[in-house]
């Protein structure tokens, strides 16, 4: 179906009222499309592989809520889990049997993680997993890398990817300068930076914190051996190696990063599909460093919605149902096919572009190289991957709205779907 070209009066009305009660008329920066032009969305409902927005143009969706509709949007089982846990109570202020059901199937899938903690979004994990560094190791530095976003907890915004790095935003006011400098930005991929930054900080370094697969300056795999390095030279000085999974896990397999690349991070932290689409975060790791989280320990952190009900209903039945034989196999053998079906294009319309792709996401990067770090992906041509995305967007199909995301594939796609966007893709690059 192709996109209407004018802007009906249903959604410039919606636009207009939003712009007077919201910020920039939306509560996340990247809705705004302000880096590939045109107006933002406003869909009405959801289904499968659809968004409908409220003018009634139905599109096909690649961005799955930015990753936790694995299994497709308003899936059955999910919306049927979530209405039943309705009825019983959206809220109670207290613990209830399903945070530990839905702790008990995330421990049970990733070694790594003995306890867990359950909060609100990714950001909040991401806060409270360095602060429990901190603690752990009684110092006060942070290693992350260029390009990897950890949410917009202050510690996190040098050199960030996602959002950040699509409004070209490398840092963000109201970061005090005392507590930017407890952060050390790196080159993603770089062992020898690493190396150099332990060997002049390293009894002062808490942690180092790492997507295991960079996902927010587009999809960028970790090189051979990095994430092993990593491992060592954080257990040779005594720090923690905490893994950034809100993206990566339960996506990129049902261990998620850790048990493809074989590597035992400290820490873990979560989101996005452990909450089947609503509000949810997580963090757990080493039963030794967690139990020095309150009430057990002295390091505090607490949340009113913390373990909602209805959140850890929904995660409950999406992770059941990722463990259907072969779901994973499956989701990959239609990334691959989607990432063959774009290089093919790239290639016979003589434009310059790389695919990079892993598991269940991918990126088309309009880039003359191979991208392999937050510089390298710096260098793409974003002009062109917004006049990309308003062709694809004309033709029905809705990607990210920035050169520095993925795509995420769902159980929902069939193949004559990646067939239809692979043809829309050789449409628009013409």
């Amino acid at each position: 179906m192709t996109r209407q070209t004018e802007s009906s009066s249903r959604s410039e009305s919606f636009r207009q009222a939003a712009e007077q009660l919201l910020v920039g008329g939306v509560n996340s920066p990247v809705r705004a499309f302000k880096a590939v032009g045109g107006e933002p969305l406003i869909i009405e409902r959801a289904e499968g592989a659809y968004l409908f927005d409220v003018d009634g143009n139905r599109y096909l969706d690649y961005i799955g809520s930015w990753g936790p509709m694995i299994l497709g949007l308003s899936h059955p089982a999910v919306v049927a889990a979530i209405r039943d846990q309705a009825g019983k109570g959206t809220s109670y202020g207290m613990s209830s049997p399903l945070e530990a059901e839905l702790a008990r199937l995330i421990v049970e899938a990733m070694p790594s993680v003995e306890m867990i903690r359950f909060v609100c979004s990714g950001t909040e994990a991401t806060m409270s997993a360095v602060r429990l560094a901190r603690a752990y190791t009684k110092r006060k530095l942070i290693v992350k890398f260029d390009g990897c976003y950890h949410g917009h907890g202050d510690s996190f915004l040098s050199q960030a990817g996602s959002g950040l790095a699509t409004l070209g935003i490398s840092a963000s006011p109201g970061v005090p300068e005392e507590l930017a400098r407890l952060t050390v930005s790196l080159p993603y991929n770089d062992v020898a930076a690493v190396e150099k930054a332990f060997a002049e900080h390293g009894r002062e370094i808490a942690a180092v914190i790492v997507e295991p697969l960079a996902a927010n300056m587009g999809v960028v795999p970790p090189a051979a051996g990095f994430l092993q390095a990593l491992r060592e030279i954080t257990s040779r000085h005594q720090a923690l190696l905490i893994f950034d999974e809100v993206i990566a896990g339960f996506r990129l397999a049902y261990g998620g990063a850790q048990a493809v690349f074989g590597v035992k991070p400290d820490l873990t932290t979560l989101g996005k599909i452990i909450g089947g689409g609503l509000p949810v975060g997580a963090y757990g790791g080493r039963r030794e460093i967690m139990q020095m989280v309150a009430p057990l320990g002295p390091v505090y952190q607490a949340g009113t919605l913390a373990g909602s009900p209805l959140a850890m209903r929904a995660g409950i039945e999406t992770i059941r149902q990722l463990q259907a034989p072969g779901f994973y196999d499956a989701l990959a053998v239609k990334a691959q096919r989607l990432a063959d079906g774009f290089r093919a294009a790239l290639k016979a319309n003589g434009v310059a572009g790389q695919v990079n792709v892993a598991g269940s996401l991918l990126t088309l990067f309009f880039s003359p190289g191979p991208v392999t770090n937050y510089e390298e992906a710096k260098r793409c041509d974003t002009k062109r991957f917004a006049r990309f995305f308003s062709e694809m967007l004309q033709r029905g199909i809705l990607l990210p709205p920035s050169q520095f995301e993925a795509l995420f594939i769902s159980a929902a796609h069939t193949d004559q779907e990646i067939e239809r966007t692979v043809a829309a893709c050789a449409e628009s690059l013409a």
